[in-house]
């Protein structure tokens, strides 16, 4: 074994995906907030999970019994998109911790099924590992998508995950950037 490669290596830490967030993004230095940044912040969380709570109505109409599964990755994906979307478009980590939170109790309060089916860690774990390949990241939840819906390889469905991971990215940077977080 060579331990002179060994050197190179890092233990992560205690939170390895905030670690890897806080890496990814220029933050600004943990401050005192004020009650005004507070405020928005969980307006954006609000914003964000109406937007959630609507598509996935909307969808659920739409579907007439067709494919659970993929209604289910959706869902999942699009949760996902939301709190990356945070920790990438919020200011610091602490604003992206209160848009997250105003998000998950505004869902859990407008639909409690919708809440328990949308934070399975296992799908967030893959997504993840997608997520922070860095390169090609609309491609790879794309590809992710495809896979959790048991359509591996399909350019059908990894264009729908894609397509759904870029909207709402999109919403989450816009919403995040008219309140100035």
């Amino acid at each position: 074994m060579d331990f002179q490669s060994d050197r190179d290596m890092k233990i992560a830490g205690s939170h390895p995906s905030v670690d890897i967030a806080k890496n990814r993004r220029v933050s600004e230095p943990e401050s005192v907030l004020t009650p005004e940044e507070i405020a928005l912040a969980k307006k954006l969380g609000k914003k964000i999970a109406e937007c959630f709570v609507e598509d996935a109505k909307r969808t659920e109409q739409d579907d007439n019994g067709g494919d659970f599964e993929m209604m289910l990755q959706r869902r999942l994906l699009l949760s996902f998109t939301a709190t990356v979307g945070f920790e990438r478009y919020c200011r610091n980590d602490t604003l992206a911790g209160i848009a997250q939170k105003s998000f998950l109790d505004t869902v859990k309060k407008s639909d409690k099924a919708l809440y328990s089916s949308s934070s399975d860690t296992g799908a967030f774990s893959f997504y993840y590992l997608a997520f922070r390949r860095g390169n090609e990241i609309d491609r790879r939840m794309g590809q992710t998508f495809a896979m959790l819906c048991s359509h591996d390889g399909d350019p059908i469905f990894q264009e729908l995950g894609e397509a759904l991971y870029c909207w709402f990215s999109s919403e989450v940077r816009k919403a995040a950037e008219e309140l100035g977080l």
